[in-house]
C-alpha cells in the first residue's frame, strides 16, 4: 500500500466523504458501542471477581483490540474501499477475507434487528401504567389470575409468554407472533430511514443515536446511586477475587469480549474508515473509539449494579418481612420483638432451643449475596432482571422508556456499522449497474434481511437468536481478523504498511504498534481461537428451554441441541470463513492457468527469429 503500489490498485472515490470528523467519530463509536456493552460487561465482571476481571480485559484491549482497531481504521482509510475491496488489493489472494466479513455482517444484522424489535415492544408497552409486566393477567375464563404467570412470576411471563409465546424447546417452531413481526418491520423501517442516503443520512442520525445512550446512562447513574442497597452493588461488583485469575476460561473471555466489544473484522469498520479524509490521523481516532467503548462499559456496569444492588435489598428484606411474620405467628418474643437488625439473633437461638419446630416452619433462606448473586446476562438482564428492578423504583413508566429507548438507540447505532458492513463491499464487487440508485440497493437489502429474520419472530425465535448470537460472532470472527493482521503484515509487508501509514498520518507505527501487528496479537488471536475450540469440542453445545412443567421451574431446563441445531450451528461457523481458503484456492489455480497459457504461446527466441525465419 505505499504511495506507487496504491495508485496502481485503487479507485479513489473522494466524491463520497464524511460531512466533518464528528460524524465519523460518531458513527465510529456508535458502531463499536453497543447493546452488549450493556449487558454482557457487567455479568462478566460479576462472576469472574469484580475488579479483579478488570486486569485480563485491559491486558486483551492494549494487546489485542487496539491494535486491531487501528489496523481497520488504517486500511479503510488508506485504500478507501469496503471490505472485499481492500483484501483484494493486497492481494487477490485475501479476497475471501472480505467476502467473509460481509458474510458475518449479514448474518448479524439479521438477528441483531430482531433485538431492537423486542426493544420497540418493551418500548411501546413501557406507556401503560401499570406497566404490564407488573402484574399476572386473568385466565381464560377471567375467575382468577393466569395460573402459569402465577407459578412463574409476571416479569418471566411476559417476556416468555406475552412476547415471545415461546415454545418448549427449538424443535418445536410455532407460529408467527404477529405483534413481533409488526415491531421487526417497525425497526427495518427505521432503519431504512437513517441509512436510505448512506453516510450522508446515516451522519445525521448519529448524533442522536450515539449521544442519547450517555445522556440516559447519566440519568440513570444519578438516579441508582441515591437508591438504597446502590452501595451493595458496588462494593460486589468491584469486590476483586484474585484467585478466579487462575482460571483460564476468564482470560478467554476477556479476550473474546474486548474483542467483539470493539466490532473489529466486521468489515464495518473498515467501511466507516473509507469515507474519512485520507490525511486522517487513524492512529488517534483508533484509541479514542477503544478506550470510549472500554469506559462506556464501566460507566454501564457501574449504573446497572446500582439499580441491582437496589432490587437484590428489595428482594432481601421482603424476605425478612416474611419470615418475621411467620416467626412472630408462631413463637413468643416476650422481651423483644423481632426485627431486621435482630433477626439473624433470634434465628442463631431457636436453632439452639427449638431446632424441629423452626425447621418444620420451612423459612425462606435471607442472605443478601443470594440475591445479587441472581443477576443474569444477554436478554435475560435487559428483559427481566431490569424490567423487574424497574418495578421498585419510583416513577417506573419513566425509567422503563428511559431505559428502552437507550437499547434501541445502543442497537441502532451498532446497525450501521453492520449495514455499512454488508452494502459498500457489495458495491465494491460491481454486480448492480450504476444506474441503479443506492436508495434500492439500500431498500433491496432491508427487505430480504426482514423476510429472512421472520424466522426469530417464532415460537422458537429466541432460541435461533442464541444460536447466531453465539457462533457468528466466535470462531468465524477470530478467524477472520487472524488472517487480517496475516495479510496486512506477512502478506503485504509491515515495512509497505508503514509508509502508508507515515503518508496518512505524517508518522511512522512506533514499536508497540509494530510488536503487537508482528507478534503480539496474532498469537494472542491464535491462543484464544485454539482455546475456543478445545473447550467447545469437550461438550455438546446446549441451550436453556422455558418449560412449564419443569421441577425447578420458573428456572429454565438446559437442553443439548439436536442433531439439526447442532448442523445449523457448524454451519454458521463454517459458512463466513470456507470463503477464504476457496478464493485464495481458486486465484491460485487461476494463475498456475495464466502462467502454463503464456509460457504457451512464448517464443523462446523471440519475435526476431519468427520474422527472419519467415523471410
Amino acid at each position: 500500500m505505499s504511495d506507487t503500489a496504491m495508485d496502481k490498485t485503487r479507485d479513489v472515490q473522494e466524491e463520497v466523504t464524511w460531512n466533518n470528523k464528528i460524524e465519523y467519530m460518531l458513527t465510529s463509536i456508535g458502531f463499536a458501542v453497543g447493546i452488549g456493552n450493556v449487558w454482557r460487561f457487567p455479568y462478566l465482571c460479576q462472576i469472574y471477581g469484580g475488579g479483579a476481571f478488570l486486569i485480563p480485559y485491559l491486558i486483551a484491549l492494549v494487546f489485542e483490540g487496539l491494535p486491531l482497531l487501528y489496523l481497520e481504521m488504517a486500511i479503510g482509510q488508506r485504500l478507501r474501499k469496503g471490505s472485499i475491496g481492500v483484501w483484494k488489493n493486497i492481494s487477490p489472494f485475501l479476497g475471501g477475507v472480505g467476502i467473509g466479513s460481509m458474510v458475518v455482517s449479514f448474518l448479524v444484522c439479521n438477528f441483531y434487528n430482531t433485538i431492537l424489535a423486542w426493544v420497540f415492544w418493551y418500548f411501546f408497552n413501557s406507556f401503560q401504567n401499570p406497566l404490564p409486566w407488573s402484574q399476572c393477567p386473568l385466565n381464560i375464563n377471567r375467575t382468577g389470575l393466569n395460573e402459569e404467570c402465577v407459578k412463574s412470576t409476571p416479569v418471566n411471563f411476559f417476556w416468555y409468554r406475552q412476547t415471545l409465546n415461546i415454545t418448549t424447546d427449538i424443535e418445536t417452531s410455532g407460529s408467527l407472533q404477529w405483534w413481533l413481526v409488526v415491531c421487526l418491520a417497525c425497526a427495518w423501517l427505521t432503519m431504512y430511514i437513517c441509512i436510505i442516503k448512506g453516510i450522508q443520512s446515516m451522519g445525521k442520525a448519529v448524533y442522536v443515536t450515539t449521544t442519547l445512550p450517555y445522556v440516559v446512562l447519566t440519568i440513570f447513574l444519578v438516579r441508582a446511586l441515591t437508591l438504597p442497597g446502590a452501595t451493595d452493588g458496588l462494593v460486589y461488583l468491584f469486590t476483586p477475587d484474585w484467585e478466579i485469575l487462575k482460571d483460564p476460561q476468564v482470560w478467554l473471555d476477556a479476550s473474546t469480549q474486548i474483542f467483539f466489544s470493539l466490532s473489529v473484522a466486521f468489515g464495518g469498520l473498515i467501511a466507516i474508515s473509507s469515507y474519512a479524509n485520507e490525511k486522517n490521523n487513524c492512529e488517534k481516532d483508533a484509541v479514542i473509539v477503544g478506550l470510549i467503548n472500554s469506559g462506556t462499559s464501566l460507566y454501564a456496569a457501574i449504573s446497572i449494579f446500582a439499580i441491582l444492588g437496589f432490587k437484590a435489598n428489595a428482594g432481601f428484606n421482603s424476605c425478612l418481612k416474611e419470615n418475621i411474620l411467620v416467626l412472630t405467628n408462631h413463637f413468643e418474643f416476650s422481651d423483644q420483638n423481632i426485627t431486621a437488625d435482630n433477626y439473624d439473633h433470634w434465628v442463631e437461638y431457636l436453632n439452639q432451643t427449638n431446632l424441629d419446630e423452626l425447621a418444620s416452619l420451612q423459612l425462606r433462606p435471607c442472605k443478601l449475596k443470594t440475591f445479587l448473586d441472581q443477576s443474569a446476562s444477554g436478554t435475560g438482564l435487559a428483559f427481566i432482571v431490569f424490567t423487574e428492578a424497574v418495578l421498585e423504583m419510583p416513577g417506573s413508566q419513566l425509567w422503563a422508556v428511559l431505559f428502552f429507548l437507550m437499547l434501541f438507540s445502543l442497537g441502532l447505532s451498532s446497525m450501521f456499522g453492520n449495514a455499512e458492513g454488508v452494502l459498500r463491499p457489495f458495491c465494491d464487487l460491481n454486480l448492480v449497474p450504476k444506474w441503479v440508485p443506492q436508495e434500492l440497493i439500500t431498500g433491496a437489502f432491508c427487505l430480504m434481511s426482514f423476510l429472512i429474520s421472520l424466522i426469530f419472530t417464532m415460537g422458537s425465535g429466541n432460541y435461533w437468536v442464541e444460536v447466531f448470537n453465539s457462533y457468528v460472532g466466535s470462531v468465524p470472527l477470530l478467524i477472520i481478523a487472524f488472517f487480517e493482521i496475516i495479510g496486512v503484515v506477512y502478506v503485504y509487508g509491515m515495512k509497505n504498511f508503514s509508509e502508508d501509514i507515515y503518508f496518512m498520518t505524517g508518522k511512522r507505527p512506533n514499536l508497540y504498534w509494530r510488536c503487537c501487528w508482528t507478534i503480539i496479537s496474532p498469537l494472542m488471536l491464535k491462543i484464544v481461537l485454539i482455546a475456543y475450540v478445545v473447550l467447545q469440542a469437550q461438550k455438546h453445545p446446549t441451550y436453556p428451554a422455558w418449560n412449564p412443567d419443569y421441577e425447578l421451574f420458573p428456572k429454565t431446563e438446559v437442553k443439548p441441541y439436536p442433531d439439526f441445531a447442532f448442523a445449523v450451528i457448524i454451519l454458521l461457523c463454517a459458512m463466513p470463513v470456507v470463503s477464504i481458503p476457496l478464493v485464495a484456492l481458486y486465484k491460485g489455480i487461476q494463475k498456475v492457468r495464466e502462467r502454463s497459457s503464456s509460457r504457451e504461446g512464448r517464443n523462446p527466441y523471440g519475435n526476431d527469429a519468427f520474422e527472419i525465419e519467415a523471410q
